[in-house]
């Protein structure tokens, strides 16, 4: 059976690379068979904004249009190739210091889908919720939410149109019309349309500029690789948010959230995610603790992921299939370690990945594990250390991440050495967030962090000196480091378009450059080398 799945990658291969000489003839992008490439930075400029600040509640984008029952922040995500999840919420969200849950069960959750508009043969019914975010200080306010409503609709047809409404017919209270379009079933020749990948929103003018984009880029499908809302850059008595929590509110009894903010993030987002699949993993931001020890209560409630589709039986690590790319989904802030529940689940997932039919392995995390920014740098060494020698193993292509508030991607490497089989990492965490852009690189002078700096939120402290290389015995580099290919402070979006089983296309958009025609800041085409690449993952199969 191995080598049948290896005569097929072969096959495939060779099926492929005929087009895509034609396609590099017709192109002068670079692809990563040219690299490993020289390490290139390109310096902030500083007549852009590092940083803009949040929208307020009452911005036309934020505030709440829908009345009564009636849906609003619609999302999408995908169940499976032939299904989608749908969600919405209904209802007044309340703050305050007493605060009562509504009744999940007073509103209906119905979708109504179909293949022509204004026609909706079928119908799908789900579960609702409520959820709490509780204070019980002097000057904080508690909050609980509106109606949170979660449908499943199977039974579609892969790359298909569907339109939609959503809600209680009974009320009535339906929303209006949405569509989207289903991706294709896994195989090597079918993929979506274009990926579009976004880290560390938030809320701000910059965000703005950042979904506008995106909007513009047309996606089929959304990445959002951690931190949301940054709802945790307040007080729950609200005002402005703060680039520094801990610097504006150092007396704060616990760092606690201003929960409206997920409401607006919710609409703001939804004229892109009621129609395109937004699939989320979490960040730091999302941890939102509670006095109790509840963490993660918006994120885990709010949006609906493959996590029981794809055997984790938790929504902070899944996977999913898109075409022929599978995507695997990890949480850097539950147990990652060897011995835990998702490394195993990770094994066996990363075990039944059928290469002959999804030839592209893409996963994705918060916090990234290269990086060569001061700004959280090793800060999830352990993680890296305990997961690393298995993404390698089964020859992941892409790894994205967010975290740090700026774009880097690396050269191919595995273990801090340049290695044509090691994934092509990115990071993509300047979605335009509060917080501002970062610029300081860790090897430039003055700017390596202290082994003290760069605590993560979980999860221990594993921060080296590097043993072998241009950095041996060093804490940091002195110059750009050799696996880092391209770095630049700027905040954007990635879009990723799989063009075949070997070649994709990754283009890096800046938000400055949505008012150039076809200007963009970093563009590349990804190789996948499976006749090189392919024997230590059948090894690991067998």
């Amino acid at each position: 059976m191995n080598h049948l799945k290896l005569w097929l990658l072969i096959n495939t291969f060779f099926i492929t690379i005929i087009t895509t000489q034609t396609l590099l003839a017709e192109n002068q992008i670079p692809t990563t068979l040219d690299g490993p490439f020289k390490p290139v930075t390109r310096r902030f400029d500083p007549s852009l904004r590092r940083g803009s600040d949040d929208l307020p509640m009452n911005h036309p984008r934020l505030k709440k249009n829908a009345t009564s029952n009636f849906p609003e922040q619609i999302s999408i995500a995908i169940s499976s190739p032939t299904s989608m999840w749908v969600s919405w919420v209904t209802g007044e969200a309340q703050i305050g210091s007493d605060v009562i849950p509504l009744d999940p069960a007073s509103v209906a959750s119905e979708v109504w889908y179909g293949k022509e508009s204004g026609k909706y043969e079928s119908r799908g019914k789900g579960n609702s919720t409520v959820y709490t975010q509780l204070y019980p200080f002097e000057g904080l306010s508690n909050y609980t939410s509106g109606i949170i409503h979660h449908v499943r609709i199977d039974g579609l047809e892969p790359g298909t149109k569907y339109f939609y409404k959503c809600g209680d017919s009974s009320i009535p209270a339906m929303s209006e019309e949405h569509v989207f379009e289903t991706l294709p079933l896994p195989s090597p020749n079918a993929y979506p349309h274009r990926i579009a990948i976004i880290g560390d929103l938030g809320l701000t003018s910059n965000s703005s500029t950042t979904i506008d984009h995106v909007i513009v880029n047309d996606p089929s499908m959304i990445l959002m690789v951690g931190d949301l809302t940054y709802a945790n850059q307040y007080l729950t008595t609200g005002g402005k948010g703060a680039p520094c929590y801990s610097c504006a509110f150092p007396d704060a009894p616990i760092r606690e959230t201003y929960q409206p903010r997920w409401d607006g993030w919710g609409r703001f987002m939804e004229p892109l995610i009621s129609s395109s699949p937004m699939m989320v993993i979490e960040g730091n931001h999302e941890i939102e603790p509670q006095v109790s020890g509840i963490t993660f209560k918006s994120y885990l409630t709010r949006y609906a992921v493959p996590s029981e589709e794809s055997g984790s039986n938790s929504n902070f690590y899944y996977s999913f299939d898109a075409g022929g790319i599978h995507f695997v989904m990890l949480g850097a802030y539950v147990d990652y370690n060897s011995t835990g529940a998702q490394y195993s689940w990770l094994k066996q997932d990363l075990n039944q990945v059928d290469r002959a039919k999804t030839p592209w392995l893409v996963a994705a995390w918060h916090p990234p594990w290269y990086n060569s920014y001061s700004s959280h740098y090793q800060e999830f060494e352990c993680m890296r250390q305990e997961m690393e020698a298995l993404l390698y193993q089964y020859r992941v292509d892409i790894v994205f991440s967010g975290h740090v508030h700026a774009y880097e991607r690396m050269n191919r490497v595995y273990n801090y050495t340049l290695d044509a089989c090691g994934p092509v990492y990115i990071t993509v965490g300047d979605g335009g967030n509060i917080e501002k852009v970062d610029v300081d690189h860790a090897d430039e002078p003055g700017n390596c962090p202290s082994a003290g700096d760069n605590i993560p939120e979980f999860g221990g402290v594993c921060h080296i000196n590097f043993s072998s290389g241009p950095a041996e015995g060093k804490f940091c580099w002195d110059k750009q480091p050799e696996w880092s290919a391209f770095r630049e402070s700027s905040f954007g979006h990635g879009i990723l378009e799989v063009v075949n089983s070997t070649y994709a296309l990754w283009t890096w958009h800046r938000n400055q450059d949505i008012y150039k025609d076809d200007s963009h800041g970093d563009q590349i085409y990804v190789v996948r080398q499976p006749e090189l690449c392919i024997a230590s993952t059948l090894e690991v199969i067998s």
